[in-house]
């Protein structure tokens, strides 16, 4: 495949330099190419950044967040959308099981339907719940190959968990991530937080502004500002300002 793709490339710049261009005719690809190896150029229009093996804070709150992780056990991410927080979170879980920090991961979020019933989905449980979960299968799939993931996945290394099964759990030598905890009442945030074991970390994220449970279900915040005290928590509170992604997402929190 690789001969096959580099004779290719040779026979285009082969035409491109023996072809002569009329008004009529022209090479169907005038530009090189963009390659994910390559550098940026100034003007370029279209993707400008490049896989990272280490992950590097774009601001002063992600900074925080993995300041925070390194040193509590126990972090809060709260903030509005498009910051990093889950993204950052699972990105230190497989740097912490690649060093031998953790000898697993356990991710669970709630399986909380968006303003809109999916009704019966097929399939066995992992079928059903794979909807739900997605957002932390492309996470780990852009810390880790597919195939490397499913390996894990598999030997129980790596576990995707709906927060409904981790009742009566006790997670030793882990390291957790709760993901869209907005979801999440006071009492299911009470017993996530106390699954944590020995030699563990967790990690809890959501957005309280973009939570789809009823008016004053949602316990993250009151959970957050009750634990904020002690020694070993940490809350890390991120803004509009620590958007991330399309810069008109910051200005949409704002008015919407």
């Amino acid at each position: 495949m690789a001969k096959r793709s580099a004779r290719r490339a040779q026979r285009r710049m082969h035409e491109a330099v023996q072809i002569p261009e009329a008004d009529n005719v022209r090479r169907l690809f005038d530009e090189p190419h963009w390659s994910p190896i390559d550098e940026p150029a100034k003007d370029e229009k279209y993707r400008s950044q490049k896989y990272r093996k280490n992950i590097r804070a774009q601001n002063d709150s992600q900074q925080k967040m993995l300041d925070a992780i390194d040193a509590s056990p126990l972090v809060f991410a709260i903030g509005a959308a498009g910051t990093g927080k889950t993204y950052l979170a699972v990105a230190k879980a497989v740097e912490a099981l690649e060093s031998g920090a953790a000898s697993r991961i356990v991710l669970s979020r709630p399986a909380v339907e968006a303003g809109e019933s999916l009704g019966f989905l097929p399939g066995d449980m992992e079928d059903k719940l794979s909807p739900y979960l997605r957002p932390l299968y492309d996470a780990l799939i852009d810390r880790l190959s597919a195939k490397r993931l499913k390996a894990l996945m598999a030997e129980g290394v790596i576990e995707i968990a709906p927060i409904a099964y981790m009742r009566g759990r006790t997670l030793n030598n882990a390291y957790v991530v709760i993901d869209e905890a907005q979801n999440c009442t006071y009492g299911q945030l009470k017993m996530l937080l106390t699954r944590l074991g020995w030699s563990s970390s967790m990690v809890v994220t959501g957005d309280p502004a973009q939570t789809d449970l009823l008016s004053g279900m949602s316990g993250l915040m009151d959970v957050a500002n009750k634990l904020d005290g002690l020694e070993k928590v940490d809350v890390v509170r991120f803004s509009r300002e620590d958007v991330v992604r399309h810069p008109l997402v910051a200005e949409m929190i704002d008015r919407l």
